[in-house]
């Protein structure tokens, strides 16, 4: 029987640490897929962050090194300036790029440094408990918001593709899904074209990325899937929010 999907080259002989139904695992070897096909292994630097997505180092077969929370874009452009031949990516949850570490993503944006950010968005502080996050849906129940996020009291969800398109720093800007296959090609699609944005020196480029969290949204997997279609990309809506030609 011929063997038509393996393991990526780039990618480490461990088992994932993540929760079931996360996506996680998926973006991580999206990732490594698209470093194998780019044939990026021996250039290609990430920064990782702090939370669910901490550990990739013990996954990702590149150079890796951790940096401390909301700080990645930060680290990335500190690299890149050194390393300006290398491809320099951060991976970083939605408290660490919308919260902790706005003003690190904002500047480096507007900046227009030639990093990518792959930005992970299940709207909750998934390592520490399911917290409300910037990107909390109103109404969306977590932990800290048992009855819901009251925009009132607790603002509105940060869209960040959309804040960071203002700036004139930006070249890509783009925000996909992972809940079923036809939206992880697409997300492939949009890495791929990230990292190329960043190769061909055009300025900053980030991919947010809407990945189901059922440990914390209290769904099983397929509901955190569905939910993601139905109800969190009317508030994050899909597609390319802005390219630079």
């Amino acid at each position: 029987m011929k063997k038509v999907y393996t393991r990526p080259k780039t990618m480490k002989e461990a088992h994932f640490h993540y929760c079931p139904g996360c996506g996680h695992g998926i973006i991580n070897r999206l990732l490594m897929e698209v470093i194998d096909e780019m044939g990026l292994r021996e250039s290609a630097i990430c920064v990782a962050p702090a939370g669910c997505g901490m550990l990739v180092y013990n996954y990702f077969d590149i150079d890796t090194l951790e940096s401390a929370h909301g700080r990645g874009a930060a680290v990335a452009t500190g690299i890149k300036r050194v390393r300006p031949g290398n491809l320099v990516f951060s991976y970083q949850g939605d408290g660490d790029l919308a919260a902790i570490g706005t003003a690190e993503g904002f500047h480096a944006a507007n900046r227009g440094e030639p990093i990518t950010v792959i930005f992970v968005n299940n709207g909750v502080y998934g390592m520490t408990g399911g917290q409300m996050a910037p990107t909390t849906l109103t109404e969306q129940v977590t932990t800290t918001t048992p009855n819901g996020r009251n925009p009132i009291l607790a603002g509105h969800p940060v869209r960040i593709c959309e804040v960071f398109s203002m700036l004139d720093g930006t070249a890509y800007l783009e925000r996909v899904t992972v809940n079923k296959p036809a939206a992880v090609i697409k997300a492939k699609k949009a890495i791929k074209k990230a990292f190329q944005c960043q190769l061909d020196g055009k300025g900053f480029s980030l991919v947010e990325i809407l990945s189901p969290c059922p440990t914390n949204w209290k769904m099983g997997p397929v509901e955190a899937c569905r939910w993601i279609d139905e109800v969190m990309t009317k508030q994050f809506p899909l597609g390319v929010v802005k390219e630079v030609s």
